[in-house]
C-alpha cells in the first residue's frame, strides 16, 4: 500500500482511501483529504516532519502519523 507519507516533494497524487478511525479519520477528512481528491506535496520539514500539502487550492501542513493514514495512487 502506498501512502502519502512516502511521496516525494513535487509529486501530485490521487487519494484512494483515508484508513484510520473516530476522530483522527475525521479530522484528516475535515481537511479536505478525501477520496478522490489530489493532493501535491509542496515541502517536507527540515527533519521530516511535517509535510506541507496542497489540497483543493489551499496549503496544508500535515504530520507523518497522519500522512500514512491516507493510501494513494500515483498519476
Amino acid at each position: 500500500m502506498k501512502t502519502l507519507k512516502n511521496t516525494k516533494i513535487g509529486k501530485t497524487v490521487r487519494v484512494v482511501k483515508v484508513h484510520g478511525e473516530g476522530a483522527i479519520r475525521r479530522r484528516i477528512m475535515d481537511m479536505g483529504i478525501t477520496k478522490g481528491v489530489e493532493v501535491t506535496v509542496r515541502k517536507v520539514a527540515p527533519l521530516g516532519d511535517p509535510m506541507e500539502l496542497t489540497v483543493r487550492g489551499y496549503e496544508l501542513s500535515l504530520r507523518k502519523a497522519d500522512a500514512d493514514m491516507v493510501e494513494i495512487e500515483v498519476d
